[in-house]
C-alpha cells in the first residue's frame, strides 16, 4: 500500500486527462477553444497544419479525456471546455507537490540534525 496522493475521481481519470495533455496539438487545440468559447472541427483546422480529420480525433481524444464536450447544433458539432477533468487532476498534482514538500522538509530536517550532532 501506498501514502501517494489519490486522484479523487480515480487513476484512470488522471491518466487519461496527462495522456490527452502529452500531445502539443490537443494542448493547442485546448488553448483555441479557451480563447474562442466553442468552435467546430471545421474552425479548429482552418488554422493548422493538420486535416479536419486528424483535428476531430485529437477531439475524441480530448472528449474521452473528459476535457472538451461536443454539442450538436443543426449539423455541426460545436466543442467547448470542459474543465472538471483537469481541475481535478490540478488538485492531484497539487497534492503530490505537497507530500513531496512534506517528505523535502522531513529530509532538510534530519540531514540539519545530522549536521548539529557531528559538530
Amino acid at each position: 500500500m501506498t501514502d501517494e496522493p489519490r486522484s479523487p475521481h480515480g487513476d484512470e481519470a488522471v491518466d487519461s486527462v496527462l495522456a490527452a495533455l502529452a500531445d502539443p496539438t490537443r494542448r493547442h487545440l485546448l488553448d483555441l477553444l479557451a480563447e474562442r468559447g466553442h468552435a467546430t472541427a471545421t474552425s479548429l483546422a482552418e488554422g493548422l497544419p493538420i486535416s479536419r480529420q486528424a483535428v476531430v480525433k485529437h477531439l475524441a481524444v480530448l472528449d474521452a479525456a473528459g476535457l472538451v464536450l461536443g454539442s450538436r447544433v443543426g449539423r455541426e458539432v460545436r466543442y467547448a471546455l470542459r474543465t472538471a477533468a483537469l481541475d481535478a487532476t490540478a488538485q492531484w498534482m497539487s497534492a503530490l507537490a505537497a507530500e513531496w514538500d512534506r517528505r523535502l522538509a522531513t529530509l532538510k530536517r534530519l540531514a540539519e540534525a545530522a549536521e548539529d550532532d557531528t559538530r
